[in-house]
């Protein structure tokens, strides 16, 4: 509907603003109608091959690997994938998470091959959260291959130094924690993660959601003989630092100038007899009375941060 609205100012001609109100009613219409086309083909039904697909990316690293995709949820997820030039398979999203987040779903659609707009109900069955927040993706899935050590950020770029610092992780179980470690390690410039094969699926939707969107920043390497690949890390100058209540010292007293891998057990059993045999030494992180342990998560993030201090000391 158009509006002619004439305004008598003193001592001035009449003023026309129909020019105005034209353009602003214009632009709201174009904008709606554009959402009305993209939502004509809106998937709705729970029987659709798409939606199949995405709940068996949910339920297990099997599942994933046969299709070479994994899933992720979030919009926060999404923009770290995008941001970090991840590749994107495939974007479903609910039409209001499209108008409230324009500007990414343009993004979207100029990179992502195939992008569905799903009604809620869909979106929920493709999730594997309760409350989704309107979108989920399918994602190529890792190079898990083994790869020599890398340092962390040059000292031209970054604070943290040319010094090579490394994170193992022997059969890491929970998703949680898993995530945590990750999360810490990309933040004091790890770029590098080693992880046993009985580790939790670093694919599992529950550790990218517990990273935060920073599993996006960091080379992740998957092996069947973690022992044989940390005594290849040594070969190359890289102390190996294992973790255990009975280290032989607080891990105050590492020298974590020197390049060092920090390297972190599973969260009943800790580090295997083979792991803790061939480490350099051993470190442990000092307890008050009557506390019997602390979280891996909490644990290595100590040790990644007491990193960081020391090489921030020494730039």
């Amino acid at each position: 509907m158009w509006a002619t609205f004439r305004v008598r100012v003193p001592g001035s001609a009449s003023l026309d603003f129909v020019y105005f109100l034209t353009v602003t009613l214009a632009s709201e219409s174009s904008f709606n109608h554009d959402w009305d086309d993209l939502t004509v083909n809106t998937l709705t039904s729970l029987r659709n091959p798409l939606v199949k697909q995405f709940r068996e990316l949910g339920k297990g690293n099997k599942q994933r690997r046969e299709q070479g995709l994994f899933l992720l949820e979030g919009t926060h997820g999404l923009i770290e994938a995008l941001t970090t030039g991840y590749p994107i398979e495939i974007v479903c999203l609910t039409a209001s998470w499209g108008q409230r987040h324009s500007d990414l779903f343009e993004k979207i659609t100029e990179v992502v091959p195939r992008w569905e707009i799903v009604s809620g109900e869909v979106l929920g069955a493709m999730a594997t959260t309760q409350n989704p927040d309107g979108v989920v993706a399918a994602l190529t899935y890792p190079n898990l291959s083994v790869q020599p050590i890398k340092s962390a950020a040059t000292k031209s770029d970054s604070h943290l130094g040319s010094v090579h610092l490394g994170l193992g992780l022997e059969c890491i179980q929970d998703p949680g924690n898993m995530g945590t470690l990750i999360r810490s390690a990309v933040a004091v410039g790890v770029t590098e993660i080693l992880l046993s094969s009985d580790c939790v699926d670093i694919t599992n939707p529950k550790v990218l959601r517990a990273t935060v969107g920073q599993w996006f920043r960091c080379n992740f390497t998957v092996v069947d003989d973690f022992s044989a690949t940390l005594r290849n890390y040594q070969s190359q100058g890289i102390q190996i630092l294992g973790t255990a209540m009975t280290g032989k010292s607080s891990y105050w007293e590492w020298n974590f100038c020197e390049p060092t891998m920090i390297v972190m057990g599973n969260e009943g059993n800790g580090l295997s007899a083979a792991v803790l045999a061939l480490a350099d030494s051993t470190v442990f992180v000092p307890l008050a009375d009557g506390v019997e342990s602390l979280n891996v998560g909490v644990c290595g993030s100590l040790l990644l941060y007491e990193g960081l201090r020391q090489r921030c000391k020494v730039l």
